[in-house]
C-alpha cells in the first residue's frame, strides 16, 4: 500500500500547511471560517469549517455517475449494452473493475474534495483523504496544551464527527476488502510506515472504539444545542443516534458468518454468528430504538400512505412519504430521506439535475427514449416480496396463485416494482408509445426488448415511479420541475431489521437487547404494520426464523445498495440459490387483449406457464468474497498480502 501511506502522508503534510478556502458552502458554513490552516482548530467555527469539507466527500450514489450503479447483488441485471458496467463485470467476476468504473460510487475515480459536482465523488478516491483529515483535526483538537477558544459543547462536536468519520470511511473500505490498516494517527510522510494490515475483527474494534467515541460526544439532536441553534441543514450533521447506528452495524458486520469463519462455498456456516459481537451490536442498536420508541429523538419511520401507490402519489396530510426517502418532486429542490434519514451527505448544485439522464433512463423511462444502459429487478430478486398476509410466496399457507401472480402481494410489490398490465402511462400517449400504455412484460411483450428495455419482465419502480415519462408529467421532457433523488446510506427502517439480526443470531424470534423494550421478531413487525403487511408468523423458529429476517430485508432494503453485501457476510454469496440470475416468463390469458386492462385491476389478471429462465450464472470461488485490493496499494510493509486469489 505504497499509495495509501504516500498520500496520507502527503495529504496530512498538505492539510498542516493549507488554507481553509477550499471548504465552500457544504452544508451551511459561514464565509467567514475561511481562516489559514493555523487557525483553523482555535475556535468552532473555523475548525467546523475544516469539517464541512469531508461532508462534501460522501459521494451521492444515484448521481456519482450518469448511469448510477450501486446494486451488484443478484437483484439487478443490465442489458447488454452495459457490459461495461460495474453490475456486468462483477457477474463476470471481474472485481478489478470496481476502481476504474466511473459510474460506480465507490470507484478509484474523480476525487475533488472542494467542488459539489457529484461527478466528482467516489468513495475510494475520497476516503485516505478525509481519514488523514480526521486524524489531523483529532491531534490538533487533543493536543496537550492545545488552545481551543470555546465552550466544551463545541469542541466535543467537533471531535465526535471527526471520530465518526474515522470509523465511517475505514467502515467502507473494510466492506469490500475485509481487513485493511486502521490509519488513526498522523504519518510522517519522512519516516517508514509501520501501519500492518489488520484482521476484519481488529479493525471493527478500531472503528467501534471511533464510532463509541463519536456516540460519547455528540448530542441525539443539534438542534437542542446552543451552538446547533445557529447552525444550518441539522439534520445532515452526524449526532449520536447516527454514531450509535454505526456501532451497531460495525458489530453486527464482524459478527456475521464470513468475519468469523473466513470465505468458503457451502453455506453451511451461514446462521453461525459470533454471539458475542452480535450481543454489542443489539446494545447499540437497541439503545437507538428505545429513543426511538419514547419519542426521544427526532427520528421516525416515513409513511406508507397513498392515494396512488404504483405512482407514488401520497394521501392527504403526509408530510414525508415512503417514496420520498429516495425521491422529492414538487418541494422546492428538497433533499430526499425525511425524519427516516439517519445518514446522508449533501445533494446541492446542479448535481441532482443528473436524475433525467441518469435515474430515469436507467431504470424505467422507454417512452421518454431510454438509453440502452437499463436495469431490471431479476425475477429470481422479486421472489422475496411475499403475500399481503405476511407469508412468503413458497409457504404452502402463503395464498400464492402462480396463475394470478400478482395478486394480494407484499404492498411494498406494488409501490417498487413494475409488473405486467400495470397502467404504465396514465395520460393518453402518442400512437408510437401506445403499446406502453399497459405494461407489456409478459413473454414477448412490447416492453420485453433486451436491447433497451427489460430483460427479465419487471421493471423498477422504487426510485423513479413510471410517472416519470414525457405523458404523465414526470419527466424532464415532458417539462417537468427535475425531481431530486438521493439513496440515504442509514435510514430508520434499516435500524429495525439490524436490531432484529443481532438479537435473533443471539436468542431466535424472542431476542432482545437489554436496554429496549422490543423482541426481535417486534421489529420486523413495526415494519410490517407501517406498509400494512401481515406480521412473521410464529411457525418460524430457529434458522427459519433467521430466512425470514433476512427476506425481509431484502425487501424493505432492496435496490438501495446492500444486497451484495449481505449475501457476502451471509456467507451465501457463492450458493447456488444466489448465484443466477433469472427472467420472469409467462403467457397473458386475461390481457392477451389489452382492453381487458381498461376494465379490470392487473393484479387479478390471468397468466400462463409462469416460470423462471435462467439468464446468468455467476461463477463465483471464495475469492469473489473479497475485492481485490489495488496493486499499487499493497506495499505498505513488507509482508502485506494481496486479498486471497487476486
Amino acid at each position: 500500500m505504497k499509495r495509501i501511506y504516500k498520500y496520507m502522508a502527503v495529504a496530512g503534510a498538505l492539510l498542516a500547511g493549507m488554507s481553509m478556502t477550499s471548504c465552500e458552502d457544504y452544508l451551511d458554513k459561514e464565509p467567514s471560517s475561511d481562516v489559514s490552516a493555523d487557525l483553523a482548530f482555535k475556535n468552532f467555527k473555523n475548525a467546523q469549517g475544516y469539517v464541512e469539507e469531508i461532508y462534501n466527500c460522501i459521494p451521492n450514489m444515484t448521481q456519482c455517475g450518469w448511469c448510477p450503479e450501486f446494486n451488484y447483488g443478484d437483484d439487478l441485471i443490465q442489458n447488454p449494452q452495459a457490459d461495461g458496467h460495474i453490475n456486468h463485470q462483477v457477474d463476470l467476476g471481474n472485481f478489478w473493475a470496481w476502481a476504474t468504473v466511473a459510474e460506480f460510487w465507490f470507484s478509484n475515480t474523480a476525487a475533488n474534495p472542494t467542488t459539489d459536482d457529484a461527478h466528482s465523488h467516489h468513495f475510494y478516491g475520497h476516503a485516505w483523504y478525509c481519514i488523514a483529515k480526521c486524524n489531523k483535526g483529532i491531534a490538533e483538537l487533543e493536543a496537550p496544551g492545545h488552545v481551543f477558544n470555546g465552550s466544551d459543547e463545541e469542541k466535543n462536536l467537533l471531535l465526535g464527527q471527526l471520530y465518526f468519520f474515522r470509523g465511517w470511511w475505514h467502515f467502507g473500505m473494510m466492506e469490500f476488502f475485509g481487513g485493511i490498516p486502521y490509519i488513526d494517527e498522523v504519518l510522517d510522510p519522512g519516516s517508514t510506515p509501520t501501519n500492518i494490515r489488520l484482521s476484519y475483527k481488529e479493525c471493527a474494534e478500531k472503528a467501534a472504539a471511533d464510532f463509541q467515541k463519536a456516540a460519547d460526544l455528540l448530542p441525539v439532536n443539534w438542534d437542542n444545542t446552543t451552538v446547533g441553534k445557529n447552525s444550518g441543514d441539522n439534520s445532515l450533521r452526524i449526532n449520536k443516534v447516527t454514531a450509535l447506528s454505526y456501532l451497531g452495524k460495525n458489530y453486527l458486520w464482524a459478527a456475521s458468518p464470513l468475519m468469523q469463519h473466513g470465505a468458503q462455498k457451502g453455506g453451511s456456516r451461514t446462521y453461525d454468528y459470533d454471539k458475542d459481537l452480535a450481543g454489542k451490536a443489539a446494545a447499540a442498536l437497541g439503545e437507538v430504538l428505545e429513543l426511538v420508541q419514547t419519542g426521544a429523538c427526532q427520528y421516525k419511520l416515513n409513511d406508507f400512505d397513498f392515494k396512488d401507490v404504483a405512482a407514488h402519489e401520497k394521501a392527504d396530510g403526509v408530510d414525508y412519504s415512503y417514496s420520498e426517502l429516495w425521491l422529492t418532486s414538487g418541494r422546492g429542490g428538497l433533499q430526499p430521506g425525511g425524519p427516516e434519514a439517519i445518514m446522508r451527505g449533501p445533494s446541492k448544485g446542479w448535481s441532482f439535475t443528473y436524475y433525467r439522464w441518469g435515474m430515469t433512463f436507467v431504470l424505467n423511462d422507454i417512452s421518454d427514449g431510454c438509453d440502452n444502459i437499463g436495469h431490471s429487478p431479476t425475477a429470481n430478486y422479486v421472489k422475496n416480496y411475499g403475500m399481503a398476509n405476511g407469508l412468503p410466496l413458497d409457504d404452502p399457507e402463503s395464498g400464492f396463485d402462480p396463475e394470478r401472480p400478482y395478486k394480494d402481494r407484499d404492498p411494498r410489490f406494488y409501490h417498487d416494482i413494475v409488473y405486467d398490465g400495470m397502467e404504465y402511462i396514465k395520460a393518453k400517449p402518442q400512437e408510437a408509445h401506445a403499446k406502453y400504455k399497459y405494461a407489456g412484460l409478459a413473454t414477448g411483450g412490447s416492453m420485453r426488448n433486451v436491447t433497451n428495455a427489460s430483460r427479465t419482465g419487471y421493471f423498477l419502480n422504487k426510485f423513479v415511479s413510471h410517472m416519470a415519462n414525457q405523458y404523465d408529467g414526470g419527466s424532464y421532457m415532458s417539462g417537468a420541475a427535475l425531481p431530486h433523488s438521493y439513496c440515504p446510506y442509514m435510514r430508520l427502517a434499516d435500524v429495525y431489521l439490524m436490531y432484529a439480526e443481532a438479537t435473533a443470531a443471539v436468542n431466535g424470534a424472542s431476542g432482545k437487547s437489554s436496554n429496549c423494550s422490543l423482541t426481535s421478531i417486534d421489529a420486523l413487525n413495526v415494519l410490517r404494520d407501517r406498509v400494512g403487511a401481515g406480521h412473521v408468523s410464529d411457525k418460524f423458529t430457529g434458522n427459519a426464523y433467521m430466512d425470514e429476517v433476512r427476506r425481509e430485508r431484502a425487501v424493505e432494503l432492496a435496490f438501495e445498495g446492500f444486497r451484495f453485501h449481505d449475501l457476502q457476510r451471509w456467507l451465501l454469496l457463492t450458493e447456488p440459490e444466489y448465484a443466477s440470475k433469472t427472467s420472469q416468463e409467462f403467457i397473458r390469458i386475461d390481457g392477451a387483449d389489452e382492453s381487458f386492462y381498461e376494465e379490470n385491476d392487473p393484479r387479478e389478471a390471468r397468466v400462463a406457464e409462469f416460470r423462471e429462465e435462467v439468464i446468468i450464472t455467476r461463477d463465483y470461488d471464495t475469492k469473489h468474497y473479497w475485492f481485490p485490493v489495488l496493486r499499487d496499494d499493497v506495499y505498505i510493509v513488507d509482508g502485506f498480502e494481496q486479498n486471497p486469489g487476486w
